[in-house]
């Protein structure tokens, strides 16, 4: 067959001739006895039919009779395959063209109906044929067998998905109709038991869901709500009419009105999961009054049957986890519909499941509902309780509906139910008898009817509890169990007597007995079973019982065994219980004959609880079946809390209890007991308990012994694992060993299937519990078993088990396996090329053993030797095997194990062919639309080996997919969209399609490892990616409608422009994508931004990126795209969907922060995003609309402060719009939280009033940073020019514009923000002081919900508390409100206190109080956060809060606050340590320095103006008295801990240190840095450096003068090491910023007062000669590292020393000649550049007043100087730097010549002067000199016109004597003259000339 699909195939039409014969031979296989030749049967007719046209025309019947026959008794795969053949030629049959029809005139159009009519034949018939049908329908006989009806429902969705989205569309009501006409009453035999109806209805929900959800983009699916809510209204009229009818000739009997019930709850299912999927886009479809989707769901809350009013509530629960804004409202008009309906039971029961099922859905949604909404509920609940007794005709119903009502409450969570614990409990209490007598006293009295209801009650109480248990964990204390348990006794009694009950009162009890067992099972499995320790043998007894003497004689292995096996071992178990797409129909046929699977009236508990993992709607089973679950689950938990004596007991009995049944009955018994026993030992294995004594183990034994060897091959697999299980909990060698013997010996000899397979798993499943067993032999031994029997090539069975066996040992034995690795692999190949494809299990499991294989090799398969190669090629083969087998599973193993090939040996993978293979699978079937695609598994291993792939190779997949497209051929569909948006496109088109979590994840990780690696070099195409998905969707004429107000008509045009958009008319490659694939692209977007952040900063600069464009086309950079990414941020804000807007708004806020400073290369002065004004406001305005969701309002706010921060728009005016939505909020703001709207939960509103304050705080930051810049600016521009004055005047006009605009609102901010940050602080405390709380909340958080109030506090408390210390800081702590005399803080004015009268407020607090309170708040506050950030604090958090110090303690009162309180200082200061230590960030560093830097100044005040008070009081006294201050007293001793010098000494030198470790003395000594090179920190390193020696310098300040003796050392020691280790010479000659701030420091220390104090002179003078030593030393220490070494730096800091000490200090014999010795060494440096510097300090040394210092300098250096001036007539300079050294020079001496006595001053000028003349050159040298030579004449010139009058005698003396001197001087000023005049002539209007030869000479 598969041969014959292959040839025509390549044939084509050419092979027209044999069709009919190929058509006959394959008609026989359909229905063959073997699953895989009706397979590969179909595919072969699936080709046939490309080309016969006869199979779609005259013999379609036979065709389609000849499908539904195959269905009978087929598996998963021939369902598909037939299905897929079916649907496809019915689809051909309706869309075949005419134009082959004339050729045939016996053919006839085949209409939409009679297509339906065939396949709904078949749905409600099955195969038996058209005509003998209706025989055996008379006989009512014939029952649809299940595999045809879900083979059937397959085909639909073929059928549906071949002809496309188009075509459903148009066709939808048509199909809707059919499709609930199966199962409506016109079909009765269809729904006759509730078991046909059940599975009926599954069927029915598939097909809508695969179809409507599946295929269907948006706005078709809401087209596709509107219709079935039509349905849905017809179906309510007949209802309705049904009833009204009270005369009984109309034969409308209930009948009608049950009839419908299933049409109803199909319509109802799907009506729901299409909304949830919507989600928030379907906003407008319930807005939309004429279709009434709310009020067709609530209209049919009141339907007779209890399955629709289910639904009803299910769809009711759909709507508000789709829609959070509705769920407050719903609830509202169903609790006030089931108060107002109280009387009628249908109501009772119907709105009190709608609520019921909408409390499901609050923690759904991420808005909540109000607190108060629990308090109605529980209001509600107990009426229903307390009036049950009332009227017994709806007794039963209130008690139903009150306990569901308690138990959907408890889901809320704990911060809701504490505050009704009590009455919860009371009414525990209530429910039952409270002694045994009474419970005696009940049983004689009751009739059926009140049992039925007091059972009911019970079981709803037991749910309640067990809700509370598993949602409250929380509220569990030791306390609440104790009020729990009294009842539990007493409902164990009960449970004893039900039997007893039961047989007296009949069959009537039997339900409501089973779900009150089931309910009490299931309470007692989570509570800690300590708590009912006196109830176990009963329980037990009954558990036993259950479990051994079932009610229902079902097989109920397929629920019950799947949780116990392993999830590997169930692949041995057929495709029935793996994920696949057809799980929902497949189910049923799991389940045997006599159930259909579960249905939400079997337990209407289940509607509020969490749903199962995909599944829409919740499927409890019914009780008969959730009891026996219930009951293993128990006997799990108690079995291993009960004495081991017992233990042996109950399993003795449950041995006895299997030997005694027979036949069927005999394996439920075993299966229900193997099942409770597996679920013990997994329960003891997790707790780490032990079995008991060896009579335990051996019973254990038996028992799973005996299931090993069971015919049903689940319980066989289960019991392999529970073998297992039981030797991992004894886990004793020996134990181990015997088990794995006895399964040795019975392999040896048992011929029979069974056994075989059953042991060989068991061999593997012991590995996998005891990390291989660790013997050789017992390994040899497995392997070599496990061999034998996966050859046994008579029977697939023992193979497939036997293989799987043996991949577990491989996986699990790790390296001991090596030896065996050939041998396997040999075989493993081997069998994969002889052992038929069909027995597609086997093939599965030697896939399995492949992969195992390669992953043991691991990363020995990239080896290059020739064992290892022949391996690798080994494993290949076996691949390629694989991926040629027609089994889907097969060949996704291939695709798993090429993916573990590739990531060990990368290389030796042919990735071309392998992402071929890849894209075929993947794009192939996503034309049919992932549901009739292939196996989802297969998709999944497609999807998850391309994640792996992107990882290392993106590029090159991506071009391989491509070069595919490009070579296939030309019918090969898909092409269309690989073509356009390459494999990228593709899978963004998956995604938007399919339906699987799983595979979706991993396509999004799979997409986001392309972004990664391409999306710079592929900018263009990715954003056009991103665009086409957001654009595809964008419904512009509803973003349009924008309201706007006259003074933004001038935006409207501007919006209007933003909207017209360009690609509404060009096809999109994206049809109509979910919000969720737009979500995604949105985030996609961000991603790419910051991947552009990443690659370079073209991509951020206008200028750049055109230039670079210019030089090669190809470049391409973010910022050339910002109009596309302003449209997507855009189009995404505006949508419907609130998480796309939500994105869409984050991805606006990216870009604004990103461009706002990127400047607008054609106006200069603007910046790039200016031009997009219009749409920032157009996207944000709508966020602020009243209806909007808190949440979108929240992320709207922070895009608003961050566009008028960044400082894009310039103009007021234009700024006003965004600045008018922020106010708009304000106004909400001071509304308070009693003014918040009653739909979301109270803490929105907390998030929303933050936003905005946090919002407002960013704005108010900003403008005072602008402000202040600009006044620095300001200053700066007046030393400098007065022509920027009118630019300057923009500036400051914005920043203070900026600030106005915030002016404004100030007052109501301050106080604002203030009550907001003490809410903060509240919240902030330890939980010991909850109790301390205010009880009714904050100023913006409610008492009730404060846990879910802290993160958005946590969110917004940093930027409002800077904010506030700026204000406290503009204000200087002197607020006094006029309004109000004085500012009252303790409580901040909300509306709150605002209507108190005077009476009741505090006292007023003085100012003095009231600032003392601010203070403490924000200090506490920055303290609190500061010593323990969590480590997610982010870094703008604690910058911030650093920067909030810092303003504080800008201002006086403040500080004198803090210089007061020393414990305060020194706190702080150890707090600032801790985050230096903690956070390397440099700006986090730098800024806490600052903050030490004013702390540090604060106690410098505190002690001076403590100083100048002593002085004052004591002026009389004499001055020795007076008292020390400052720290050190008259010891000088420092306390750590509490000193302040301490702490900042600790601090500098852990800044110090970090940067140069070198500075650290224990460092120094070893011998690592002895090699002493220089190291160059970083510019932020050197920041930090000077920032901490600024400090340092600071610190004797502080001290009393003993204490600055202990200090100064330490000091001393830091700032000349950071000389020391930093002076290093830079190219350009500048200082390092490093050694600047040390000779600063330095200069600080030095010049301080204590050195001249008497108390601490002497020491201060012999610290300070030490010091001079060190640094004298610098120079002799390594004579190698002379060249690095700065002498300038060193040099300049002898002169600091030098300049700034007493004399005493430096005037020692033995240092001032070093000191001399050293100015010498440099003087005669070759570096112009060093000499210059030279002079110059030695210009100030000589001008020392002091002439003992000054003095022998001046003897020792200036002859030198001299001299080398006179060397210079000689030499001419030749450049710039020469000459500055000469005009240095001479200065120096002209200086020395004014500061001489008089008898020497004619000496000094005789030697100046002709050294000046000889500078000076004659006209004709004049024209040709160089620059320099001409600047030295002119420099000359001028001292010699400065010099003559000055000493003018010996000037005279000097011309007489030498007349060529006289001459040269004389021409040149006469030549100076002329060329002035010269100058005036022409330069009138220039004069300036001469003053800047003038400034050149001033440099000193």
């Amino acid at each position: 067959m598969l041969s014959l699909q292959n040839i025509l195939n390549g044939l084509g039409a050419a092979a027209i001739p044999c069709h009919r014969d190929i058509y006959k031979a394959a008609r026989s296989c359909l229905t063959d006895r073997s699953m895989a030749v009706r397979c590969a049967a179909a595919k072969c007719l699936l080709e046939l039919q490309n080309e016969a046209v006869f199979m779609w025309s005259t013999d379609l019947d036979s065709v389609v009779t000849l499908c539904f026959k195959s269905f009978e008794g087929s598996n998963y795969d021939v369902r598909l395959a037939v299905s897929k053949l079916l649907g496809t030629v019915l689809a051909r049959a309706l869309t075949s063209k005419q134009a082959t029809v004339s050729t045939r005139h016996n053919f006839r159009r085949i209409s939409l109906e009679e297509v339906m009519e065939l396949l709904g034949t078949g749905f409600l018939r099955g195969s038996c044929g058209f005509l003998r049908a209706s025989g055996d329908m008379l006989k009512g006989t014939s029952s649809v067998s299940r595999d045809v009806r879900v083979g059937v429902t397959q085909a639909y969705v073929v059928f549906v998905s071949t002809l496309g989205a188009q075509w459903l569309e148009r066709n939808f009501s048509a199909f809707l109709s059919h499709i609930l006409d199966l199962v409506s009453q016109s079909h009765p035999k269809a729904i006759q038991s509730q078991m046909d109806a059940i599975g009926c209805r599954r069927c029915v929900s598939f097909i809508l869901r695969a179809t409507v959800g599946g295929l269907l983009g948006e706005k078709a699916q809401i087209a596709a709500a509107k219709e079935i809510c039509q349905a849905i209204w017809k179906l309510k009229k007949v209802v309705d009419a049904a009833m009204s009818d009270s005369n009984l000739e109309t034969r409308i009997s209930t009948t009608d009105v049950t009839a419908s019930q299933h049409v109803l709850v199909c319509a109802l299912q799907e009506l729901g999961s299409l909304i949830h999927s919507l989600g928030t886009t379907a906003a407008p479809l319930l807005q939309d009054s004429s279709t009434g989707v709310l009020e067709a769901v609530i209209s049919v809350i009141l339907h007779a049957s209890i399955s629709v009013r289910l639904t009803a509530a299910w769809c009711l629960r759909c709507i508000a986890v789709a829609l959070p804004s509705y769920v407050s409202l719903l609830l509202d008009r169903c609790i006030e519909r089931l108060s107002v309906l109280k009387s009628s039971p249908e109501a009772v029961t119907g709105y009190s499941f709608a609520v019921a099922a909408l409390l499901g859905a609050v923690k759904h949604s991420p808005l909540g509902i109000p607190h108060g909404k629990g308090k109605v509920i529980m209001a509600v609940a107990e009426d229903l309780l307390c009036s049950a007794s009332q009227n017994s005709r709806i007794s039963l119903q209130r008690t139903q509906a009150g306990w569901l009502l308690i138990a959907a409450l408890m889901t809320l969570g704990p911060a809701v139910v504490q505050h009704h614990l009590p009455r919860m409990l009371l009414l525990w209490k209530c429910v039952f008898p409270s002694s045994p007598k009474d419970l005696e006293t009940e049983k004689t009295r009751g009739d059926s009817f009140t049992w039925q209801v007091t059972l009911e009650g019970r079981a709803g109480a037991l749910c309640a509890i067990k809700s509370f248990v598993s949602h409250c964990a929380g509220l569990l204390t030791d306390e609440v169990v104790q009020r729990l348990l009294p009842p539990l006794p007493s409902a164990v009694d009960l449970l004893t007597q039900l039997s007893s009950i039961y047989k007296s009162y009949g069959n009537s009890l039997k339900t409501s007995s089973t779900v009150y067992r089931h309910k009490l099972y299931e309470l007692l499995a989570v509570l800690p079973p300590k708590t009912y320790e006196g109830s176990f043998c009963a329980v037990l007894k009954e558990l036993v019982a259950d479990l051994t003497v079932p009610d229902s004689q079902i097989d109920a292995s397929t629920f019950l065994l799947p949780p116990l096996c392993h999830e590997n071992d169930l692949l041995l178990l057929g495709p029935l219980l793996q994920e696949t797409d057809h799980r929902f129909i497949e189910e049923q046929l799991l389940l045997g004959t006599s159930i259909a699977g579960g249905s939400l009236e079997y337990d209407p508990y289940s509607i509020y609880e969490k749903v199962a993992k995909g599944d829409s709607v919740p499927k409890p089973l019914p009780p008969v079946l959730s009891v026996i679950s219930a009951a293993t689950r128990l006997f799990g938990v108690m079995f291993s809390h009960v004495a081991e004596s017992h233990r042996l007991q109950v399993l003795e009995q449950l041995l006895n209890s299997i030997k005694q049944t027979k036949g069927s009955r005999q394996q439920i018994v075993q299966l229900n007991v193997v099942s409770a026993f597996s679920t013990s030992l997994k329960y003891m294995a997790n707790c780490k308990g032990s079995l008991g004594p060896e009579e335990v183990r051996r019973s254990a034994l038996t028992l799973v012994m005996g299931a090993l060897e069971s015919n049903n091959p689940l319980l066989r697999c289960a019991a392999a694992e529970c073998l297992a299980r039981l030797a991992q909990v004894v886990s004793d060698s020996a134990f181990t060993a015997g088990l794995a013997q006895v399964s040795f010996d019975k392999l040896k000899s048992a011929r029979d299937v069974v056994s075989r397979t059953g042991h060989a798993l068991a061999l593997g499943c012991l590995y996998r519990y005891l990390g291989g067993i660790g013997s050789t032999q017992h390994l040899n031994a497995c392997v070599g078993i496990l061999y034998t029997l996966s050859q046994d090539s008579t029977s697939p069975d023992v193979q497939a088990w036997a293989l799987h066996s043996l991949s577990l040992i491989v996986d699990l034995a790790g390296p001991l396996y090596h030896v065996h690795v050939e041998s396997t692999l040999s075989l493993v190949l081997m069998l994969l090329l002889t052992v038929p494809p069909a027995y597609a299990e086997v093939h599965q499991s030697l896939g399995r053993c492949l992969n195992a294989l390669i992953t043991t090799l691991g990363p020995e398969l990239q080896g290059s030797s020739t064992t290892v190669s022949a391996l690798r090629t080994s494993c290949l083969l076996g691949c390629a095997v694989m991926q040629d087998n027609p089994d889907c599973l097969v060949q996704a193993q291939a695709i798993s194990c090429l993916q573990q090939l590739h990531m060990f040996a990368p290389r030796h993978v042919n990735l071309s062919s392998l992402v071929s293979c890849l894209c075929e699978i993947l794009l192939d079937n996503s034309v049919l639309v992932n549901l009739c695609s292939s196996y989802l598994l297969l998709r999944r291993a497609v999807v998850a080996c391309l994640r792996q792939l992107v990882q290392r190779e993106a590029a090159e997949v991506s071009e391989y997919a491509v070069a595919l497209v490009k070579e296939s051929r030309e019918d090969f569909t898909p092409d269309v969209n690989i073509r356009e948006t390459g494999l990228e496109g593709a899978l963004l088109g998956l995604l938007d399609k399919e339906l699987d979590q799983r595979l979706c994840q991993d396509i999004k990780e799979t997409l986001t490892h392309m972004l990664t690696s391409m999306a710079v070099e592929k900018l263009s195409f990715w954003l056009k990616l991103c665009k086409d998905v957001l654009a595809a969707s964008a419904d512009f004429n509803t973003v349009a409608s924008v309201d706007t107000t006259q003074e933004e008509e001038t935006a409207k045009a501007d919006d209007a422009s933003v909207l017209t958009s360009d690609s509404d008319e060009r096809f999109h490659p994206f049809s109509n994508p979910r919000w969720s694939t737009r979500v995604f692209a949105a985030d996609c977007v961000c991603k790419i931004i910051s991947q552009c952040e990443n690659a370079g900063s073209a991509h951020f600069d206008l200028t750049l990126a055109q230039e670079r464009k210019q030089r090669d086309s190809r470049d391409d950079f973010l910022v050339l795209h910002l109009a596309d990414l302003i449209r997507m941020a855009f189009m995404a804000a505006t949508d419907h969907s609130d998480q796309l807007r939500l994105s869409g708004l984050q991805t606006l806020l990216i870009v604004v922060r990103k461009f706002a400073a990127v400047p607008e290369p054609e106006f200069p002065g603007h910046v790039i995003l200016e031009q997009y004004q219009a749409n920032v406001g157009a996207a944000l305005r709508p966020a602020f609309a009243p209806e909007t969701p808190p949440d979108v309002t929240a992320k709207a706010c922070q895009v608003c402060s961050a566009w008028i921060a960044s400082g894009v728009v310039s103009d007021l005016n234009d700024l006003r719009r965004v600045h008018q939505l922020l106010v708009s909020s304000l106004v909400k703001v001071q509304a308070g939280k009693e003014a918040q709207s009653q739909q979301y939960n109270e803490s929105t509103s907390t998030m929303e009033m933050l936003a905005v304050l946090k919002a407002w705080a960013e704005v108010y930051i900003v403008a005072v940073e602008k402000q202040k810049n600009q006044s620095d600016a300001h200053n700066h521009c007046l030393k400098i020019v007065k022509s920027a004055e009118e630019s300057y005047r923009d500036a400051t006009s914005s920043a203070s514009g900026l600030l106005d605009l915030v002016q404004a609102d100030l007052g109501t901010l301050s106080k604002l923000w203030l009550a907001a940050l003490q809410d903060f602080a509240l919240l902030t405390l330890p939980s010991e002081y909850a109790l301390q709380l205010p009880t009714e909340g904050g100023t913006f958080y409610t008492a009730e919900t404060i846990e879910n109030a802290r993160p958005h506090y946590h969110n917004s408390w940093a930027l409002i508390l800077h904010a506030t210390a700026l204000w406290l800081t503009s204000t200087g702590f002197i607020v006094v409100d006029p309004d109000e005399g004085v500012t009252n803080l303790s409580r901040p004015v909300t509306p709150t206190t605002m209507c108190q009268d005077s009476s009741t407020r505090p006292l007023v607090k003085s100012p003095e109080d009231v600032n003392t309170d601010r203070f403490h708040l924000i200090l506490g506050i920055s303290v609190e956060f500061l010593c323990s950030p969590r480590s997610d604090a982010t870094m703008e958090n604690i910058i911030a809060c650093l920067r909030a110090l810092q303003a504080l303690l800008d201002v006086p009162w403040p500080r004198s606050k803090i210089g007061g309180d020393q414990e305060l200082g020194v706190e702080l200061l150890n707090v600032l340590h801790r985050l230096i230590l903690t956070r390397e960030s440099p700006d986090i560093q730098l800024a806490a320095l600052e903050v030490v830097r004013l702390i540090l100044f604060a106690a410098q005040e505190h002690v001076k103006e403590k100083r100048r008070s002593a002085e004052v009081d004591d002026g009389a006294a004499e001055k020795e008295t007076l008292p020390e201050f400052g720290e050190g007293k008259d010891t000088g001793g420092l306390v750590p801990g509490k000193s302040l010098v301490f702490a900042t000494l600790e601090l500098c030198v852990c800044i110090l240190v970090r940067q140069l470790p070198q500075l650290n003395p224990k460092l120094t000594c070893s011998p690592a840095l002895q090699s002493g090179k220089h190291l160059l920190l970083s510019e932020d390193g050197s920041r930090l450096v000077a920032a901490a020696l600024v400090i340092l310098s600071d610190v004797p300040a502080i001290c009393s003068p003993e204490g600055s003796v202990s200090v100064l050392p330490t000091i001393l020691y830091l700032i000349i090491g950071v000389l020391k280790e930093t002076a290093v010479k830079l190219r350009d000659g500048q200082l390092p910023l490093t050694v600047a701030a040390s000779l600063q420091a330095l200069k600080g220390l030095l010049s301080s007062p204590m050195a001249r104090a008497e108390k601490s002179r002497i020491a201060w003078t012999d610290l300070l000669r030490s010091a001079l030593v060190t640094v004298l030393d610098c120079w002799d220490q390594v004579d190698g590292l002379l060249q690095e070494l700065d002498e300038v730096s060193l040099l300049t800091a002898i002169t600091v020393f030098v300049m700034s000490t007493s004399p005493e200090v430096t005037t020692i014999e033995c240092l001032q000649k070093r000191c001399i010795e050293k100015f010498k060494i440099t003087l005669d440096s070759k570096d112009p550049l060093v000499q210059y510097k030279c002079y110059q300090l030695l210009h100030s040394i000589f001008q020392h007043p002091n002439k003992t210092v000054s003095y022998p300098y001046i003897h020792s250096l200036a002859p030198s100087i001299v001299g080398k001036l006179q060397e210079t007539e000689k030499a001419k300079p030749e450049n710039a730097a020469e000459l500055q050294v000469i005009q240095e020079g001479i200065k120096v001496v002209t200086a020395l010549t004014a500061t001489a006595e008089e008898e020497h001053r004619a000496h000094l000028v005789a030697c100046l002067l002709p050294i000046l003349i000889s500078f000076l050159l004659d006209e004709n040298a004049l024209v040709s000199a160089t620059n320099s030579a001409k600047n030295l004449h002119e420099f000359a010139l001028q001292n010699l016109m400065q010099i003559g009058p000055q000493y003018s005698s010996v000037f005279k003396k000097l011309m007489a004597s030498s007349p060529t001197m006289k001459a040269r001087l004389e021409s040149a000023v006469k030549g100076n003259q002329e060329s002035i005049k010269v100058k005036t002539a022409k330069h009138a209007k220039n004069p300036g000339k001469s003053s800047s030869i003038q400034l050149k000479t001033n440099f000193l």
